[in-house]
């Protein structure tokens, strides 16, 4: 892949691609290998993404997330220590805005007893997501070129052949924070409803108890549903909205090799903007809901049927 000219399904592929570091059968770690070539320049690799199984991770998922919750963590608290109650900046009045709007939310949506965690909670997973998601509106090439040392791809002697900037386009992502959401849910269920009252939700709805087995069948495959459509539907959606901005990219292959090209670079451009412009609301859209349902179903956490 880099020593060869792209075409229209290697670039898909290549974007569609994580830097992914991992443990090979023969107990050796290393970066992937992919088409023959490891994806960092000066290192061997060992095996293929496959081989790694369970043992694998996706380097720029992890620091692009970490990355922005950093970011995420110092801005805010930048603001927090700044804050003035006689002249609030701009910056102020937009992130006190943001934690009224994420409140009201909490006390529409949280009505159990006061819990002092759902608060900050909603607060970081609206924003930590939304950031998340934003990577989606960075053009697509713009990052890869720059870890690649400013080079194309394809290019001889780039360091980084593979870097995906939108971490929820990569399923672990969205499925991780689903798994922390479900890990808060049992852990709330438990200690509001005790071991036996947790139980008895799943097993004794909502046919009785002397119908269990037939409660059980329909009950414990909806209750974990819901925490795997919330990781998926975050994922489906941004990574469907990735898909379509590299489409789109391929529009601009021959932008300077021909007026065919020129007329298929305007196009391209003109399809990126719009596509952009609805995916601002997508990408707002699908932070709010993931808080949401978040708040909703630790709100059943806390509810005694």
């Amino acid at each position: 892949m880099a020593s060869k000219e792209l075409n229209s399904t290697d670039y898909i592929e290549h974007h569609l691609t994580n830097l992914t570091y991992g443990k090979c059968p023969d107990g050796t770690w290393s970066f992937a290998e992919v088409h023959g070539k490891s994806q960092v320049a000066g290192t061997e690799a060992s095996c293929n993404i496959s081989e790694m199984g369970f043992w694998a991770f996706q380097v720029d998922t992890l620091f692009m997330s970490v990355l922005l919750g950093m970011g995420m963590i110092f801005f805010m608290r930048r603001v927090a220590k700044n804050a003035s109650s006689s002249k609030p900046s701009r910056v102020q009045n937009a992130v006190e805005y943001l934690v009224t709007l994420v409140r009201d939310q909490v006390q529409d949506n949280f009505t159990a007893d006061k819990n002092p965690l759902m608060g900050p909670l909603a607060l970081t997973i609206f924003v930590w997501v939304f950031l998340m998601n934003l990577m989606d509106l960075i053009p697509i090439d713009l990052v890869p070129w720059i870890v690649n040392g400013f080079a194309a791809p394809n290019a001889e002697g780039g360091a980084i052949h593979y870097f995906k900037v939108l971490p929820v386009a990569d399923i672990n992502a969205p499925m991780g924070m689903a798994l922390g959401v479900l890990i808060l849910i049992h852990y709330y269920s438990i200690k509001n409803k005790g071991l036996g009252g947790f139980l008895a939700e799943l097993t004794f709805q909502p046919y009785g108890k002397w119908m269990a087995p037939i409660n059980v069948i329909f009950e414990i495959p909806g209750f974990y549903a819901k925490q795997l459509a919330l990781g998926l539907r975050l994922y489906g959606n941004l990574f469907a909205g990735e898909m379509i901005f590299i489409l789109i990219a391929l529009f601009f292959g021959g932008f300077f090799s021909s007026v065919t090209g020129v007329l298929a670079g305007v196009a391209g451009l003109a399809l990126n903007f719009i596509w952009a412009v609805f995916h601002i609301l997508v990408v707002i859209l699908q932070a709010f809901l993931f808080m949401v349902l978040t708040l909703v179903y630790l709100q059943q956490a806390h509810e005694h049927h």
